[in-house]
């Protein structure tokens, strides 16, 4: 085979290889998020200092933020990945922690990421909505120590959902999920009608399109 042909149907190989971007929002400025512009639901979370760095923490209470972007635009498959702390705490108010929300502007399609949190231990809860269908994932019989420092990551494609933690797969299922585009909002810390307050540090947020 001619050598000029071989390179060339490597190069059409790689073409044909969905590209990827990745942004990725460090989370130490309350009033600029992913070089946004944020606003607060409610009140503002503060900047602490961690053996990773400058990150935000969340009381819990009323702190959460917003901001009017959506980081994941078009795409039609995606990776959230969160580096984060949940907290433990006494509050049974506290078992419902939504700490990431992105949906479109007539709530017609939803992203969440969320726990469930029993004084020091919590597991992971994740969902999506895409008109009347929905999928939720969550396994009460995993449960993992709070107060420690976790991956939490929900992806998506195909017509698959699946989560993890620290990149240990923890559940799947199926649904068929629309591109939310660029008129979504993206909350951080709560959910975006200010339930579910989130008790915790959250460092970074990886968003792989």
């Amino acid at each position: 085979m001619n050598k000029n042909y071989c390179l060339l149907i490597l190069f059409l190989g790689y073409t044909l290889i969905p590209a990827q971007d990745t942004l990725v929002w460090k989370l130490n400025n309350p009033d600029t998020v992913g070089n946004f512009k944020t606003s607060y639901l409610t009140d503002r979370p503060s900047v602490i200092n961690t053996e990773y760095g400058e990150a935000l923490i969340f009381d819990g209470v009323d702190d959460g933020i917003l901001v009017n972007a959506n980081p994941l635009g078009n795409a039609d498959s995606f990776t959230i990945e969160v580096f984060f702390r949940p907290d433990s705490s006494s509050d049974i108010s506290n078992y419902e922690q939504r700490f990431i929300h992105i949906k479109n502007s007539d709530d017609s399609r939803r992203i969440l990421i969320e726990l469930r949190l029993k004084k020091n231990r919590w597991t992971l809860d994740t969902f999506i909505k895409n008109g009347d269908s929905k999928c939720t994932l969550i396994d009460t019989s995993i449960w993992h120590e709070a107060g420690k420092w976790y991956k939490a990551a929900l992806s998506y494609t195909k017509g698959i959902m699946k989560h993890s933690v620290n990149g240990r797969e923890g559940m799947r299922g199926k649904i068929d999920f629309e591109p939310i585009g660029d008129n979504g909002t993206i909350s951080i810390g709560v959910r975006q009608n200010k339930k579910s307050w989130f008790k915790g540090i959250i460092r970074e947020i990886k968003f792989i399109r």
